[in-house]
């Protein structure tokens, strides 16, 4: 149903209930009654065309609003738009941050984040002497605002699904090439410093800027793996061995400097008596009576010594 007809409808409907509404309270006779019902008519027609004047009006707000609302787009923080138009293309201006115009129908805006945003790549790739490696590397990019309209043109609106995969991929396997698998361990931090350098110079290509790229996972295939832990064995087994051969070879030299010392004191002593006679040896009994002597008064099971005997001490009498 069309409004003119839903507003002839309404009309009616009024008027009905106008006249039942005079009936009822007035009665059915009399000319005084007819000229009621008249005025009620009078009354139903200007509130129906106020209705229809406000209608009119109504209907003309929103169809000013609806004009107005679709010539405005709003940019977030942190984003810009792209224009493109239905005659002449991407335009080559980058709207930025606010509230702005568009001509409706004919112009529609393109909305990018321009914001960093992380994204992890993982690549399987082989290194210089033919190891498997797995690599994740974790970048953190966003798109040069000048070159969006380029961007929107050539690549889209999912330059990072379409761009960063496979250029990642093609950096890692052309740097990972350059190292074997030992060195990747050892010269990590060279290897990422590396891959930074020539991914952020091929992302510049594409309008892209790398604001931070960094190795999170690196490991190698399970054979590799396996012989790793098979050398770390030998050379922990290697270490004890060379342990137990240096403690032998100190043990060695130990007996043959005491073995030397032994025949230097017995040659001494053997001189001593040479020269001297049985002094020494009585000399040495002497100090090894006053030594028993200590310890034996130290002990608390002898209280005395008998005298007169030298069986324990073997004195000379």
């Amino acid at each position: 149903m069309c409004p003119l007809q839903l507003e002839k409808s309404l009309f009616k409907v009024m008027r009905m209930l106008v006249r039942l509404w005079f009936m009822c309270f007035l009665g059915s006779g009399g000319g005084g009654h007819s000229d009621l019902i008249a005025q009620g008519d009078c009354h139903i027609v200007a509130m129906a065309k106020l209705f229809e004047s406000v209608g009119k009006l109504g209907l003309a707000l929103a169809i000013g609003g609806g004009v107005v609302n679709s010539a405005l787009f709003n940019v977030d923080a942190g984003h810009r738009a792209v224009i493109f138009d239905r005659f002449r293309g991407v335009q080559d201006v980058v709207v930025g941050e606010g509230t702005h115009f568009l001509i409706p129908w004919v112009q529609k805006p393109i909305i990018f984040d321009c914001r960093s945003r992380p994204r992890n790549v993982p690549v399987i790739t082989g290194s210089k002497d033919l190891q498997n490696v797995n690599i994740t590397l974790r970048i953190l990019f966003r798109p040069l605002a000048t070159q969006l309209p380029r961007i929107f043109t050539s690549i889209g609106e999912d330059y990072d699904e379409r761009v960063l995969p496979s250029i990642t991929t093609e950096v890692l396997k052309a740097v990972v090439a350059r190292f074997d698998a030992g060195e990747l361990i050892t010269q990590r931090d060279l290897v990422s410093r590396q891959v930074s350098e020539d991914l952020t110079e091929r992302a510049s290509t594409f309008g892209l800027i790398l604001d931070d790229v960094s190795l999170t996972h690196l490991t190698f295939g399970k054979e590799f793996t396996e012989a790793v832990e098979l050398k770390q064995v030998a050379q922990q087994d290697a270490e004890r061995a060379r342990f137990v051969v240096e403690k032998a070879e100190q043990q060695k030299q130990a007996a043959i400097i005491s073995a030397a010392g032994d025949s230097q004191a017995a040659l001494l002593i053997a001189n001593s008596l040479a020269e001297s006679g049985n002094g020494l040896v009585e000399l040495r009994k002497l100090e090894a009576a006053e030594d028993i002597a200590f310890q034996l008064s130290r002990s608390r099971n002898v209280t005395y010594l008998p005298s007169g005997q030298g069986t324990l001490l073997q004195l000379p009498q």
